[in-house]
């Protein structure tokens, strides 16, 4: 059985990839990173091939802080489809194309004409279901998302309708794809695993104040205000918000209106920072408006720090409420902000929640077992062996 795959930048595709090859299946793997930031990813270069041009530059954008989400998702556009037309020609003979969500209209009708099957990796919820949740959102705080709609919608749904199989990340993502009117039975949930040798307990939280943390995009999207709001309505005389990631315009433009007092702002830091300053924070707060599986859940229960978490990071499929942390319908700052209290309150608590997120990570494993659930569904799908 011999599989492709295709995927914007790294984000879980290379976790796969090394599963893949491990099994002898993976015969190539193309992405939208230069090979200089893909050798970290321990897949030797003969079975990888880049389309780098368009990302870098969204990257250094980003990187400047002159790229807004409307800009991003423009470009993000124009990525995927000269991604796609550079890849279609360049495809061999396989058994099938694993594509993130975007990466492979056209690549992937010329597997499926060659016998093959095309599968759509979806690590959001439902395009549609998406852009009501953002659109929302972003009225609320008085911005406009228009993320290329008409052009990109339409793209993406036929990829949804072209593909032999979509899989998910959680139950979350595939409940709105069944809301949305897809085929129950096309539709496979394969939750992502966590890199268990980057990501361990290290050091410690301090027992004279609270360390509250935030990992991901600075954005709307991850429900930023509300998980400032919370934390400073937090009452404990020694606290910090410590917040990791790349921050949007939105969130530069909001963030006079919003509380910052005792708020440091990292930016972005290495993987082996990230589990020092996880291991020595008491909870990580994802207040997320819509997503599909936060992997800085399994990252941060992994290091022993519990979550506090929404329904729309997908935690269901990671940890149970009340046990390694607590999941929350919304982001409703009120119960954001009791959670935390509570949390904040007890030490006790604190510490068996923290080593049952650590029980918890060990059980559900590294991303060996990641790769097997898909490599029993490529058997299933494909009939090879």
């Amino acid at each position: 059985m011999q599989i492709l795959q295709a995927t914007f930048g790294t984000f879980h595709h290379f976790d796969l990839a090394r599963e893949l090859l491990a099994h002898g299946h993976l015969k190539r793997i193309y992405s939208t990173f230069p090979w200089r930031r893909l050798e970290r990813e321990g897949v030797p270069r003969e079975y990888v091939e880049t389309f780098p041009w368009v990302h870098t530059t969204a990257y250094l954008l980003a990187s400047r802080g002159l790229l807004s989400d409307n800009l991003s998702s423009a470009i993000s556009y124009y990525n995927a489809v000269t991604f796609d037309a550079w890849l279609t020609p360049r495809i061999p003979d396989c058994d099938a194309l694993i594509a993130l969500s975007g990466a492979a209209l056209r690549a992937g009708k010329k597997v499926q004409d060659r016998g093959g099957k095309f599968i759509v990796d979806r690590g959001s919820t439902h395009r549609a279901y998406q852009y009501r949740a953002l659109q929302q959102e972003y009225k609320r705080w008085g911005f406009t998302y228009e993320p290329n709609e008409a052009k990109d919608m339409v793209r993406e749904l036929k990829l949804y309708d072209q593909a032999d199989a979509i899989v998910v990340p959680s139950r979350l993502v595939r409940r709105t794809f069944i809301e949305e009117g897809i085929d129950p039975a096309k539709v496979f949930n394969i939750p992502y695993g966590v890199r268990l040798e980057r990501f361990q307990k290290v050091a410690d939280p301090p027992s004279d104040r609270f360390e509250a943390l935030f990992v991901g995009g600075v954005a709307l999207r991850k429900g930023i205000p509300y998980l400032l709001q919370a934390f400073a309505a937090l009452k404990h005389p020694h606290k910090r918000l410590r917040i990791v990631g790349s921050m949007s315009p939105e969130i530069s433009a909001l963030l006079p209106t919003l509380p910052q007092e005792n708020v440091e702002i990292l930016g972005t830091v290495s993987q082996s920072d990230l589990a020092q300053i996880m291991s020595t924070s008491h909870v990580l707060m994802l207040p997320s408006i819509e997503e599909g599986l936060a992997l800085v859940q399994g990252q941060a229960m992994a290091c022993g720090c519990p979550v506090i978490a929404t329904e729309a990071t997908g935690a269901e499929d990671l940890f149970e409420d009340g046990v390694q942390g607590f999941i929350l319908p919304s982001p409703d700052v009120p119960t954001l902000t009791a959670k935390l209290q509570q949390l904040a309150d007890d030490p006790a608590l604190q510490q068996r929640m923290s080593e049952a997120a650590i029980l918890r990570v060990q059980q559900l494993g590294g991303w060996q077992q990641y790769g097997n659930r898909w490599i029993e569904l490529l058997h299933q799908l494909t009939g090879k062996a």
